[in-house]
């Protein structure tokens, strides 16, 4: 391995032959996810990877139920992938852990939690849909961890396929640098073939796809055009980005395709840019190559920006580097309960080495854990290892207090990594046991699942005494509740599903709190002035101080500030939590034997509640991003039940035959909305929606919401 040594020498060191060997089988890793919209063909394009790779023998369908990577009987019911699931198999000599995600926007936290611990992404799209809202979605949450991007434009053989037509969409809603490195020979059914503008080599399919031997040969006569066209456009927009293939492009030199390849992984790890590839995954065209390259434009660990990690007592920023005799530093990205080994942590780990019967250390929560096994994962197989280095992905067994964006590490060298932010429920639902001896169950398995789920909530309304489950979707909540019957034995009751408004107020003004007890002999005492105001949308509650002269004592301040986001749980017109409010203490007052942590906290809840009558509550509801997709016939019946339910229409665009429907739906006027637009279209149309962003409700909407709460 050519400058390996180089790297590692120093005040006259030389590198242990160990050392280099332990770099090389790092540097063959991969560690990427399989991320797409919705049924673009993403668990498919996994199995036939895990097909050509021996990692299984005959490859399962989704339409079937037999996908290896949907082993949920929930996926295999309904055709869809909820868990991300992992799974390791070898190519060549490179060895790829993957993660399948779900496309559903439901599970979007799936997506969020495995982005964050992958070095490279394998983005799905659809040759026929093309780039899709949760697409979108999905590539924005890769940009956030900025993670490289391969692009797999998929169903190039289904009626309506337009590859090139793709690549625009995503140069125009994703401002991608996307550039083709292969395009397909044929169209729709016709797909026969993959030009490899790398190699400027054809490669003919048989009629059994990658099962046979591909046929190599020299470009069609017909296409020759087309491929020069798009092999200069190649060299044009790798010029754009490299120094290097700027010089060789504006002095007109050759150039070989291994240094092609080179320069283009070089640039695709930097996210300048994104190679697009074509296949039929379902067909089993062109999918070898896909996994080629994997292999040839993804980073290894040794190539990616390691994420950043901390000293949880300094807060100074620590650098970790892959080494395996380095100090230890991996996340826990997500809690799974296996009904064979109890608690499954799935893990990466950046740096040091995890050994079975270890005791590692939980910064996150300040304990040590005891590691019991180390399983690397097959979808819902597991194979035992002993220990486990950098760059690699495993279930770790028997950890008791650790949890989701938890760090391990070495006690003698505490490290921290950043934790992810999880968007908030935007629907709930009441839940109940059915029998008495339901209860204990239920709270045991709503215990288990909010620990694995940081995007699922269980509540309590004091008022009603009512138990309530929160989520980001029905979709959600029903696999929640499907899952409590199947996996934990909980017959329950569930009601119907409710939105989660927010309440937040409309204007600046000032609040006070006292809390003042003389009981005979020590009392309590507390006194806050504070400002409530509006704040930005989406920062929730925020809190700031201002007090001069030591009117409230600095020990009390975070004693005031739990109090505020106690009282904001519940607001004053419907009981619904309050968000985007800022509040500033800037005075109060104090006794020195009476006052207390707790009676700070008391005043503090007294002055929120003030604010809030005084600074005009509005009710919020949750705005979806809606897009549906009908034949043009039907235009009018859908448009005209979207205005009945409050939507306002964005953009209608034209798609062969089909209008693309964009707007804002509120999200209460959305339940039972699949049912109501199959019934307009005879089941021709269909529709995505996410959560989008908060609006206050109408005056007589509010008056409907406030009746129905009892308010």
């Amino acid at each position: 391995m050519t400058g390996v040594a180089e790297t590692f020498k120093g005040a006259g060191t030389v590198l242990q032959g160990e050392k280099v060997g332990q770099r090389e089988e790092i540097e063959k890793i991969r560690n990427i996810g399989i991320i797409a919209h919705i049924d673009a063909g993403k668990t498919t394009t996994t199995e036939r990877i895990l097909f050509h790779t021996g990692r299984i023998h005959r490859m399962g369908e989704v339409h079937e139920g037999t996908a290896v990577m949907d082993w949920m009987e929930q996926e295999q019911e309904r055709g869809i992938t909820i868990t991300s699931a992992v799974t390791t198999c070898l190519w060549k000599d490179s060895k790829i852990n993957i993660i399948d995600t779900p496309g559903h926007v439901d599970f979007t936290i799936e997506v969020e939690r495995s982005l964050k611990v992958l070095d490279g992404a394998l983005v799905v799209f659809c040759a026929v849909g093309g780039v899709q809202p949760q697409t979108e979605t999905v590539w924005r949450q890769a940009d956030h961890y900025e993670v490289p991007k391969l692009a797999l434009i998929n169903k190039v053989d289904r009626t309506g396929a337009d590859f090139f037509k793709v690549i625009i969409e995503m140069h125009r809603k994703l401002g991608a640098n996307a550039v083709p490195i292969q395009i397909p020979i044929g169209k729709e059914d016709d797909f026969r073939g993959i030009i490899d503008l790398v190699t400027c080599k054809a490669y003919m399919f048989g009629e059994k796809g990658d099962l046979e031997v591909l046929e190599e040969c020299e470009i069609p006569e017909d296409m020759k055009e087309l491929s020069s066209h798009w092999r200069h456009n190649l060299i044009e927009k790798l010029a754009d980005v490299d120094d290097t293939v700027e010089d060789i492009y504006l002095e007109d030199k050759g150039i070989y395709p291994d240094q092609l390849k080179a320069h283009i992984r070089r640039v695709a790890n930097k996210n300048l840019f994104v190679p697009v590839l074509c296949a039929s995954a379902l067909k089993n065209k062109g999918m070898k190559m896909v996994i080629d390259a994997v292999v040839d434009y993804l980073p290894s660990p040794l190539e990616v920006k390691l994420p950043k990690a901390v000293d949880p007592e300094t807060g100074e920023e620590v650098m970790i580097s892959p080494e395996e005799d380095g100090p230890l530093c991996a996340y826990a990205y997500k809690v799974m309960t296996d009904p064979f080994v109890g608690t499954l942590t799935f893990t990466r780990i950046y740096s040091g080495k995890i050994e079975s019967g270890k005791t590692v250390y939980n910064s996150s929560s300040g304990k040590r854990e005891r590691v019991g096994q180390i399983v690397k994962m097959h979808a819902d197989q597991r194979e035992m290892v002993k220990s486990v280095g950098p760059g690699e992905i495993v279930g770790l067994v028997g950890l008791k207090n650790t949890t989701t964006a938890n760090t391990l590490c070495d006690e003698k060298k505490p490290l921290a990594m950043e934790r992810i932010d999880y968007p908030e429920p935007v629907i709930s639902m009441a839940i109940e046991p059915a029998t008495r001896a339901d209860q204990d169950k239920l709270a045991q398995g709503l215990r288990k699942l909010e620990d694995e789920d940081p995007s699922f909530k269980v509540l309590y309304n004091e008022e009603t005494g009512q138990t309530l489950i929160a989520g980001m979707g029905e979709l959600h909540l029903e696999i929640i509740v499907d899952r409590l019957k199947r996996e934990f034995s909980v017959n329950a009751n569930v009601g119907s599903p409710q939105v989660a408004y927010r309440e937040t107020v409309t204007r600046s003004v000032k609040a006070t709190g006292k809390f003042i007890q003389q009981t005979g002999g020590r009392g309590q005492y507390g006194h806050v002035e504070v400002v409530m105001e509006p704040s930005e949308k989406g920062e929730g509650i925020v809190f700031e101080e201002s007090v001069k002269g030591g009117t409230v004592p600095r020990e009390y301040f975070s004693s005031v500030e739990k109090g505020i986001k106690n009282a904001a749980r519940t607001g004053i017109l419907a009981g619904y939590p309050v968000t985007d409010v800022k509040v500033t203490l800037y005075d109060g007052s104090y006794h020195e034997v009476d006052s207390s942590e707790m009676a700070f906290s008391n005043a503090a809840s007294i002055a929120f509640k003030d604010g809030l009558s005084k600074g005009v509550s509005v009710l919020l509801e949750p705005i979806m991003k809606l897009e549906v997709t009908t034949p043009d016939e039907y235009l009018g019946d859908v448009i005209g039940d979207m205005n009945m339910r409050r939507i306002k229409v964005e953009s209608i665009d034209q798609k062969a035959t089909t209008k693309i429907i964009t707007g804002a739906a509120p999200l209460a006027q959305m339940f039972g909305y699949a049912t109501a637009l199959r019934s307009l279209t005879q089941g021709r149309a269909t529709y995505t929606m996410e959560p989008s962003f908060y609006k206050e409700v109408p005056k007589d909407i509010v008056d409907k919401i406030l009746v129905g709460t009892g308010s």
